[in-house]
């Protein structure tokens, strides 16, 4: 079904899966383009590091990246049962399969836009750190996260139909509170602990840090954001199956 919900999205286009390839590329060099050269962003709050256009751009992949996938779940995920309304009046189907299809077609278009990463980091800087490898790892709890939410809003979507306009909305505004387009040394430091509440601002900096600078990650903080992502997890996935009673006659 992932299969299908992958290849169905660019049936009858003229490039079918390659547009996979083509998206995060285009956005990636509008981005660049506007926040680089026309704003003439640098990366960091020190002058007396600036980094080149090419590292920029890397820096800002990463976080439009795992921005992406977490905002790719949660607009999804309000209407996926009301789409599959079939599934749940005449058929005997496990309807929590849903959000993990929805997660598995991120997951996939995130491996995508790695296979693009680490061709710039070869192109910017001829080579890729070995620290790369740990991206998984860091990015495990917020498939998780995700799948949690994705649960929770795919239920609660069923009942209140306003929560697809909202969610809509707030994968925007997730955009600008987390630091995609800027790290979080950038703030002062007054306004850091608001911005660290935002659980993707863990994982942007920990994935920037893997994948770009090469460092190992908080292995500490990660096994917290572990733990709280299976509790996310869980609780997701109860209310799920505790709302599914009602469903059929929503529908």
């Amino acid at each position: 079904m992932t299969k299908r919900e992958v290849i169905g999205r660019y049936r009858g286009s003229v490039f079918g899966l390659a547009w996979s390839f083509f998206n995060p590329v285009l956005m990636l060099a509008v981005y660049t383009f506007v926040f680089s050269f026309v704003f003439k962003s640098r990366w960091g709050a020190a002058a007396t590091a600036p980094v080149g256009h090419g590292e920029f751009a890397m820096m800002l992949f990463v976080g439009m990246t795992v921005h992406a996938l977490f905002a790719e779940c949660i607009n999804r995920s309000p209407l996926l049962v009301l789409q599959n309304a079939s599934y749940v009046k005449k058929v005997i189907f496990p309807l929590e399969i849903f959000p993990v299809i929805a997660l598995c077609s991120a997951v996939f278009h995130l491996f995508i836009s790695m296979l693009v990463l680490v061709a710039g980091l070869l192109l910017v800087n001829g080579s890729v750190h070995l620290t790369v490898l740990l991206f998984p790892l860091v990015v495990l709890p917020l498939f998780l996260l995700s799948l949690g939410v994705g649960w929770f809003l795919a239920a609660t979507g069923v009942y209140v139909r306003d929560i697809a306009q909202a969610t809509a909305f707030l994968a925007s505004v997730l955009m600008f509170l987390s630091p995609v387009f800027y790290p979080i040394s950038a703030l002062p430091e007054k306004y850091r602990i608001w911005l660290q509440l935002n659980p993707l601002t863990f994982f942007i900096e920990e994935s920037r840090a893997v994948l770009v600078g090469g460092s190992l990650p908080d292995f500490a903080a990660l096994g917290l954001y572990l733990v709280a992502s299976v509790v996310v997890a869980w609780l997701g996935y109860w209310w799920f199956q505790s709302a599914r009673r009602g469903f059929a006659d929503v529908i």
